[in-house]
Order: structure tokens, then C-alpha cells, then sequence
């Protein structure tokens, strides 16, 4: 697996290569700036970009702004952003970029190694893995909306796991409560939130979106 890292941080962005490499990654470049970034991503085409949010020039959106750039110019191109706080905004304009390889982690993760490298893994192989803090403060939210209403308490919790990228298995080992539980539970999500049978979409990223996409 080859991928590119921005990260305008050189200390941050040295410990990224190092935890990469030390786990079988080929970090093909490590840059500091959007413009660096999009240079990058053409020329070495990776597997994966992992980018911070808040790059120069302004360190507002840049980092956010080029990784949806990068996946309109290359679509379903797998990316993982990186933030120092959770900004659900972000997250939601990340997703529909197209919800399927991408990431959004809280950069305090990264501490978490194990963890940290295995959501590259996920977001590289075409998987969608949000940051639990960023979950919560969503379902904190759309607890409200009538759409998310329509869901049990049961649900909203197993619709929180999903959105965080985890298994079915996973899902029922964090509930403690049998894989055919969590089947059922998911199947009304997908009933609720108007998610028709299809063999073209996947309805657990629709539903993730969905999820997001609820005022």
C-alpha cells in the first residue's frame, strides 16, 4: 500500500511516516501545503491520502477543500482526514464527496496506533470510518429530527456504530447482543430511513449519509 500524507506540522507529519512505515506502508510523499498535495497525488497516484483539515494559507478548510478536489478529478480515491477538533460540518461535506474509502479522524487518534493504522487499512480498502466524538455529537443532534425519531433508542446506538465503520460483528460485540440481532436491527434502519432494496447501492453508506444528511 503506497500513501501520501499532508500535513503542514513537520513534526507531526515526520511521526505519520514513521508509524506508516514502521507497519508496511510506503509513504510515497509527505507534504506541507495543498498545492504540494494535488502535485503529489498526480504524480504518485496512491493508495491512499491522508490529509489535515487546516492547511496554509489561511489553515481554515485547505486541507479539506484539496482531499474533495482530489477525489472529484480521481472519484472514490480513498482519503483520511485528520482534525484537532470535531467539526461535523466537515465531516458531512467529506461524505458526500462520495461515502465509500473515506475517513475522518480526530488527530488525537493517532496516539491510538493500533487503531489509527488499522482505519488507514479500512479507509485504503474502500471503507467509510468516522471518529466516535464526531458520531456522538451527530446523534446528539439528529436526536431531535424527525427522521432520526423514526429510529428506537436501540437503533440510533447500532446507526452510531455503522457510522463509525464498524462490523456487524463488531456491532454486536460492543452491545453484547447476537449477530442476528444486529441484522434485524440494521434491516428497520434501512426500513425507516426509506432505504429501498437495491443491488446497485450499498444501503449501509446510503444510510450513513442519510444519517448525516438530516438537518
Amino acid at each position: 500500500m503506497r500513501a501520501v500524507i499532508a500535513e503542514d506540522l513537520a513534526l507531526l507529519r515526520d511521526g505519520l511516516t514513521r508509524i506508516l512505515r514502521a507497519h508496511d506502508i510506503d509513504v510515497a510523499a509527505a507534504v506541507g501545503d495543498p498545492v504540494a498535495l494535488a502535485a503529489a497525488l498526480e504524480e504518485q497516484q496512491p493508495d491512499i491520502a491522508i490529509v489535515d483539515v487546516r492547511m496554509p494559507p489561511t489553515f481554515t478548510n485547505e486541507g479539506l477543500v484539496a482531499a474533495i478536489e482530489a477525489r472529484a478529478r480521481r472519484p472514490g480515491m480513498p482519503v483520511l482526514v485528520l482534525s484537532q477538533y470535531v467539526e461535523q460540518l466537515y465531516a458531512r461535506e467529506l461524505l458526500l464527496s462520495g461515502a465509500e474509502g473515506v475517513g475522518y479522524l480526530l488527530k488525537d487518534r493517532v496516539s491510538e496506533v493500533g487503531m489509527f493504522v488499522e482505519t488507514v487499512r479500512k479507509v485504503a480498502g474502500g471503507g467509510t470510518v468516522l471518529d466516535p466524538d464526531v458520531v456522538t455529537g451527530m446523534l446528539t443532534h439528529h436526536d431531535r429530527n424527525q427522521a432520526m425519531a423514526r429510529l428506537t433508542r436501540r437503533e440510533r446506538e447500532v446507526m452510531a456504530l455503522m457510522a463509525e465503520g464498524r462490523s456487524n460483528a463488531a456491532i454486536a460485540g460492543k452491545l453484547v447482543v447476537t449477530a442476528k440481532a444486529v441484522d434485524k436491527h440494521i434491516n428497520s434502519i434501512f426500513m425507516k430511513l426509506d432505504l429501498p432494496l437495491d443491488a446497485e447501492d450499498n444501503r449501509r453508506v446510503l444510510a450513513v449519509l442519510r444519517y448525516l444528511q438530516t438537518d
